[in-house]
């Protein structure tokens, strides 16, 4: 199990987190993670895994498809991501978000190959609902807040303290993290505040100017 309180970096599909330049910001994650003894984990494209996963850090994939081994093309299959390092996978992100079915098979496609499952949701009434599956994280993502400037935490703190309210009415085992306009330490330290057990960040670190020193200042809320 992934170690809490930790900080997950999404690198989508953003040029800084692609490629060559997304093996370099794994690197720096590990470094910082190292320095600081601080969890971070980072969710990279499918083509970016193998090469990520060899920084001695956990690297997640942001999407895995549920199907039955053949003729799928274009598809992601949970074998290829293990086998190339990924520990873990993104399920149901408000970019990519999937029917409640394919939510519950993929939660038990990732237990069954041993891997972490962190479903997004958008509201307190889903994350309650998405519990009852057993994930190994859920993580509270407003959609209108995404890539946005104002953290989840001041522009809607309640929906973070409900949020973690429903999943522990459920389980008290499952760490919920939170998203959305997360960019310096206060947002995280707000966070831990609501009762979260983290932050799911993409652009505030991807984009930054200085990436390293992006990660740094997230690292300093927990």
């Amino acid at each position: 199990m992934i170690e809490v309180p930790t900080i997950i970096i999404n690198f989508k599909t953003y040029n800084q987190a692609s490629g060559i330049d997304a093996v370099k910001l794994t690197k720096d994650c590990a470094d910082i993670s190292k320095k600081t003894k601080k969890s971070i984990i980072v969710c990279a494209q499918a083509p970016d895994i193998n090469a990520c996963s060899k920084n001695k850090l956990p690297v997640f994939a942001q999407h895995v498809d549920v199907f039955e081994a053949g003729g799928h093309t274009g598809k992601i299959n949970i074998k290829s991501l293990k086998e190339n390092g990924a520990m873990g996978c993104l399920v149901n992100h408000s970019e990519n978000r999937i029917s409640f079915k394919q939510i519950m098979q993929t939660v038990a496609l990732l237990a069954e190959a041993e891997m972490v499952s962190v479903v997004c949701v958008k509201n307190a009434r889903e994350a309650k609902r998405v519990a009852k599956l057993n994930p190994d994280i859920i993580a509270i993502e407003p959609p209108k807040l995404i890539g946005g400037d104002v953290s989840v935490t001041r522009a809607n703190p309640n929906i973070v303290k409900k949020s973690v309210e429903a999943v522990k009415s459920v389980s008290d085992k499952i760490p919920v993290l939170c998203g959305a306009g997360v960019k310096n330490s206060d947002d995280v330290k707000k966070a831990i505040e609501l009762g979260a057990m983290g932050v799911l960040v993409a652009s505030g670190v991807t984009k930054a100017d200085n990436q390293k020193s992006a990660i740094l200042e997230l690292t300093k809320g927990i």
